[in-house]
């Protein structure tokens, strides 16, 4: 992992507050210390579908996703981390702006079932490599931690 996001995560482990408050508090510190970060959110697992949370970035009509569907609704069926390097090549792709380019969605797991994710927009093409796939795993793991 870089040097960089081993510091994020190291401020991500300090937050406090409720559930949403930390939530709200990770996306807002990755979409402004990450340059190719251009939306971050989180949607959590309720009813069998993903529900939209917090978020920091443009807002977005999804607010929520059948499992299976679109990019975020794949990662859960698959139960995986997914990348897509264009998004413009993805048949299932929901739209969230014109703007988006890439995304990478990561499932949070706790005691092995899957209870949300974190889903990364950004505006470059092919932004994502695996450190931001180590990186926002290891997010993901302390996130289920403090739930």
């Amino acid at each position: 992992m870089k040097d960089s996001y081993k510091r994020l995560l190291e401020d991500i482990e300090k937050m406090d507050g409720n559930t949403d408050e930390i939530l709200l508090g990770i996306c807002e510190l990755l979409k402004g210390s990450v340059a190719h970060y251009d939306w971050v959110g989180f949607y959590m697992l309720k009813n069998g579908k993903l529900n939209l949370g917090p978020y920091s970035g443009a807002p977005t009509e999804h607010n929520q996703i059948a499992i299976g569907q679109g990019v975020c609704g794949q990662a859960i069926e698959r139960e995986s981390t997914m990348i897509v390097a264009d998004v413009r090549s993805e048949d299932n792709y929901l739209a969230c702006s014109l703007d988006v380019r890439s995304e990478i969605v990561v499932p949070i797991f706790k005691d092995s079932e899957i209870i949300g994710e974190i889903d990364i927009d950004s505006h470059r093409l092919d932004a994502f490599d695996q450190y931001d796939k180590e990186f926002l795993e290891a997010v993901c793991e302390h996130v289920a931690g403090s739930l």
